[in-house]
Formats: structure tokens, C-alpha cells, sequence
């Protein structure tokens, strides 16, 4: 499916996990975030050419990232290995990106699935991609007020 241009900027937003990594799609314009999907965070080259599928179909002029911090804002080994993968993502593929404050979109996300009636198998199938649209609608509403 060819992805719908309208006038604003593609944005794609990654929720970055130990295992999984979800992925959403907006646009600066409408300011609306969808979940994509999300795939396994199993190393460095081959979530590159999962990034790369991404961006050759999807055309984004800005990547964000979820940024884990603990409750009280700091930084723990998953906030380091979140801004390692904005890195390498900035560099390999010479784009803005974009860290924002990921914290309870996980949570939420869960709580949003637990509610809609899904199994729990099917939850976990899609936890990480509706945290990613959350991470991305809170950064196109952040957006808006800059």
C-alpha cells in the first residue's frame, strides 16, 4: 500500500524495546499518528534494514524516538540504548531525529489493548505499535504548541 501524501511531513516514530520495536506513521500536517507494526530488536544490522524498508516505502522527512527515563526523568540502560539507536539511525540514513519522553506510553498502550477486550496474545502482537503511535501523537501535539 503506497503511502497517503498530503501536504505536511511524514514523521515515522519508533518505541524502542529490548525485544520489539514498534513502529507508527504521521504526518505534521493532520497531526495525526497510526501505528504500523512493530519487529524484533534483534541486532544492529537487521533493525537497520527493517528502518530501511520503512523509510524507502514511507518517504519520512523526520524520525522520532521514545526515550525511556525512570519516573523521577533519569536515565537508566534502556535510555542509553534508545539514544544509541537514534544515533545510528541519524547516521546511517541522514535524517532528523527527533528523542521525546516515552515514559508510561507503554502502560498506556497496555491499558488502552486490556480494555478494547483483545487477547492477550493478540495484545502482545501490537502493544509496541500503539505505544509508538502514542509516543508520536504526544510529540504532533507537543509539535503544535512550539
Amino acid at each position: 500500500m503506497a503511502p497517503l501524501k498530503v501536504s505536511g511531513h511524514t514523521v515515522l516514530a519508533f518505541d524502542f524495546g529490548a525485544r520489539w520495536i514498534g513502529v507508527a506513521v504521521g504526518d505534521t500536517e493532520t497531526r495525526l499518528a497510526n501505528p504500523l507494526g512493530m519487529f524484533e530488536a534483534a541486532g544492529a544490522s537487521r533493525c537497520m534494514a527493517e528502518v530501511e524498508t520503512l523509510l524507502r516505502e514511507w518517504r519520512p522527512e523526520l524520525l522520532v524516538v521514545g526515550l525511556p527515563l525512570a519516573m523521577d526523568g533519569s536515565e537508566h540502560e534502556m535510555t542509553r540504548r534508545a539514544r544509541r539507536f537514534a544515533r545510528r539511525l541519524e547516521a546511517r540514513f541522514r535524517l532528523p531525529v527527533e528523542l521525546t519522553d516515552e515514559r508510561l506510553s507503554s502502560t498506556a498502550a497496555e491499558e488502552t489493548l486490556r480494555e478494547s477486550g483483545l487477547g492477550e496474545r493478540k495484545r502482545k502482537q501490537t502493544v509496541h505499535a500503539l505505544a509508538a503511535q502514542i509516543i508520536l501523537q504526544s510529540y504532533l501535539d507537543g509539535s503544535a504548541r512550539r
